[in-house]
């Protein structure tokens, strides 16, 4: 028989038509050849064009190992993308994850470690050559009798930025630039109210020119005899100042007028030996000071060891209140009856609005005076500001956040239990606190052990529900930044970011680090008492 005598829909194509294909396979087919080399190399270009613009940033700021390193990560990406070798497929797909791997976790984890270990903090940001300028421009005061002046900031015949000065007492004329001040003649001048108002060979600067000078004439200085300089104080006005501190290279010492030396104290200050030290200092590396200063300084030990108190114990709490109404509800609802499906479903609400809408709308219902919380029940709780009224409301919010986790959990872990295990028991004479005790609970905790270990670790840094539903608070009296309800996450954020003791940015880092050892610690404590639990499969 031909294959012409035989029904269209009998033949059994070797290949289905483009139509017929799936998305990903029309995708490769699509992308195969000459389309796929063309995205290849835009895609290539693109990543190229972001190295250069990496690479010129770097140079810039003379990072010399970091340009280093991304140009060579750069070219090895390049030849594994354009080499068509069969061994080099798995490095196509690897190579994506692992750059985000690096930019996203590596590299900020090397930086807090790299913080941790150095003075950085508010005070202690700048290099010690910055540093050095910036005491130099704080050294500066008005020397007696010291002389002011009315500014026009003007442009020189050559574009360049001068400042036409008018004595306030002697009424003479100047035209002062970084090489020195210098006297101008009455008569090539015009002087109205005080100031310069026109002056030969110079253009005055006027109107909205004025506003964009503000950081060039900050940094703006005259030179006058004797070591003191005319400062611009805005646009309209001058001052004689002279440094009451000088700085020596060689020694590497400042010594003020009145002959008191600092000198670098090894911790990025210069500083008396009365530990008088001059502001700004620097960062530098200084070990584990501040890991040193979390054990030993009242300051920091009281309220870091009562934040870390309370943070087990929120965490612990929310974890086991959080499972333990899960599972009731599991069971509960495990059997069939009318309505099951509806309670369910309801039962996830919680768990599908946005928590942080959730914590908002607690915080709301929580409010002393307006929330509906204290409407219905009797008294008028404090719920957010009394110190432990507030650990109550931050648990309960966060076991009504995650319990409905565990109820899925533990609703499909007790749905894989053999049901003839539960039969045999009860054949056994158990009864059902005994069968749920020696058989069903720890068959559980096989499957849902991990998830509470790692339930742990995410309540451990749950910063949300601390911070958005009492910000830490209420305050204590250990005169810290941690509040009542802070936990270790939150008050790292406080160290770092609040502007009321400073922004401790090393001491945030080295508690950050604390953190990371003490949840993997326990984590892997519980990870190995959970083997335990394996024999009973």
């Amino acid at each position: 028989m031909s294959d012409a005598a035989v029904p269209a829909e009998s033949q059994t194509p070797h290949f289905k038509s483009a139509s017929a294909r799936s998305l990903p396979a029309r995708m490769m087919a699509f992308f195969s050849g000459t389309n796929g080399l063309i995205a290849k190399l835009v895609l290539l270009g693109g990543f190229n064009a972001l190295v250069v613009w990496a690479a010129t940033v770097l140079a810039s700021h003379h990072k010399w190992v970091a340009l280093l390193v991304v140009a060579l990560a750069a070219a090895a990406i390049d030849v594994i993308y354009m080499i068509p070798r069969e061994s080099l497929i798995p490095a196509k797909f690897l190579i994506p994850g692992t750059v985000f791997l690096i930019a996203f976790t590596v590299i900020p984890i090397i930086y807090t470690i790299n913080i941790a270990f150095t003075n950085y903090s508010t005070g202690h940001i700048l290099s010690k050559n910055e540093a050095i300028e910036q005491i130099n421009l704080r050294s500066l005061s008005q020397p007696k009798n010291g002389a002011t002046y009315t500014l026009s900031p003007a442009h020189s015949a050559d574009g360049k930025l001068v400042l036409l000065l008018v004595d306030d007492k002697t009424k003479t004329p100047y035209v002062g630039t970084p090489a020195g001040l210098e006297q101008l003649a009455a008569s090539d001048v015009t002087i109205q109210q005080g100031a310069i108002t026109a002056a030969a060979g110079y253009k005055l600067l006027e109107g909205a020119a004025l506003f964009s000078l503000d950081r060039e004439l900050d940094s703006y200085r005259v030179p006058l005899p004797g070591g003191s300089a005319i400062h611009p104080e805005g646009a309209d006005f001058a001052v004689q100042l002279k440094p009451n501190k000088k700085y020596d290279a060689q020694t590497d010492t400042f010594t003020s007028t009145s002959g008191t030396v600092y000198r670098d104290n090894g911790s990025g200050s210069f500083a008396t030996d009365q530990e008088r030290a001059l502001e700004p200092g620097w960062k530098t590396y200084n070990g584990f000071k501040q890991f040193s200063k979390i054990v030993t300084d009242p300051l920091y030990r009281r309220p870091f060891l009562r934040v870390l108190l309370w943070t087990v114990v929120f965490a612990v709490s929310t974890v086991l209140f959080s499972f333990a109404l899960g599972l009731f509800l599991a069971i509960t609802l495990q059997k069939k009856f009318i309505g099951q499906r509806v309670y369910r479903s309801l039962l996830i609400i919680p768990f599908a609005v946005p928590a942080f809408l959730t914590i908002l709308v607690w915080g709301g219902l929580l409010d002393q005076k307006y929330g509906i919380v204290n409407k219905i029940l009797p008294g008028n709780i404090d719920w957010l500001f009394n110190p432990w009224w507030a650990r109550f409301s931050v648990i309960l919010v966060s076991v009504w956040l995650t319990f409905p986790y565990f109820f899925l959990v533990c609703l499909g872990a007790l749905q894989s239990i053999p049901g003839e295990l539960v039969e045999a028991a009860k054949v056994d004479g158990a009864a059902g606190w005994q069968v749920f005790r020696r058989i069903t609970l720890p068959l559980l905790l096989i499957s849902t052990a991990p998830l509470m270990i790692a339930s742990f670790a995410f309540n451990f840094n749950n910063f949300n529900n601390v911070y958005l539903l009492t910000g830490g608070g209420p305050s204590t009296n250990d005169q810290s930044v941690a509040g009542a309800t802070d936990i270790l996450i939150s008050y790292t954020y406080k160290l770092a970011f609040s502007a009321g003791q400073g922004q401790q940015y090393s001491t945030a880092a080295a508690i950050s680090i604390i953190i990371f050892i003490i949840v993997g610690t326990i984590s892997g404590i519980a990870f190995w008492k959970t083997k335990a639990l394996e024999t009973l499969r």
